[in-house]
């Protein structure tokens, strides 16, 4: 993880810096349910794990995980969690299955503002149309590796941002890093 992941804090005076984790799902199964219903494959079992451990890496400590209600992504959550130093409040959230891009912009902007380190579990192609929505600068080769490997599965994106979640918009954040299981 890049330096700018770990160092948190606000100078005194300064804007409110916050930070925003989007992690997808790790890999599903196909069995005969509906898309809401599929479960993690073996292999997304794995990955939710060595998800859960690079997210404990990073040293954010999350005040707030936003997690779709799909059982993937409630599965990836549950796996993930447990690798993490610090539980956070999690809240299940229906609109962040099959979400556009502006339902999940709404749904950062109502982000209370005592939340500096949100987490959200979600589905692609929203996670990384969200990234890339957001991420008006990048720090290193985070843009390169997301651009290349394309937000697989179990993958997450670490952007910062200063003020409210209601200023929430394209182009406010910075990418500080990214990360994929196969990456």
């Amino acid at each position: 993880m890049s330096d700018a992941v770990s160092s948190g804090g606000t100078a005194p005076g300064s804007p409110e810096s916050r930070r925003i984790v989007l992690l997808r799902h790790a890999k599903a199964d196909w069995p005969q349910v509906s898309d809401h219903d599929r479960p993690l494959a073996e292999r997304g079992r794995q990955e939710a794990a060595v998800a859960g451990r690079r997210l404990a890496d990073t040293g954010i400590a999350f005040d707030l995980a936003l997690c779709s209600t799909a059982s993937r992504t409630r599965e990836t959550w549950k796996l993930a969690v447990h690798e993490l130093p610090h539980r956070p409040k999690t809240v299940y959230e229906e609109r962040l299955y099959d979400a556009s891009l502006g339902e999940l912009l709404a749904l950062l902007n109502e982000t209370p503002d005592e939340v500096n380190e949100l987490l959200v579990i979600g589905h692609n192609p929203g996670m990384h149309a969200l990234a890339d929505a957001l991420a008006g600068k990048a720090e290193g080769e985070a843009p390169a590796r997301m651009t290349k490997t394309g937000f697989p599965t179990g993958a997450f994106a670490v952007l910062g941002f200063t003020g409210s979640w209601k200023s929430v918009e394209h182009g406010v954040g910075t990418l500080l890093d990214y990360w994929a299981p196969h990456d």
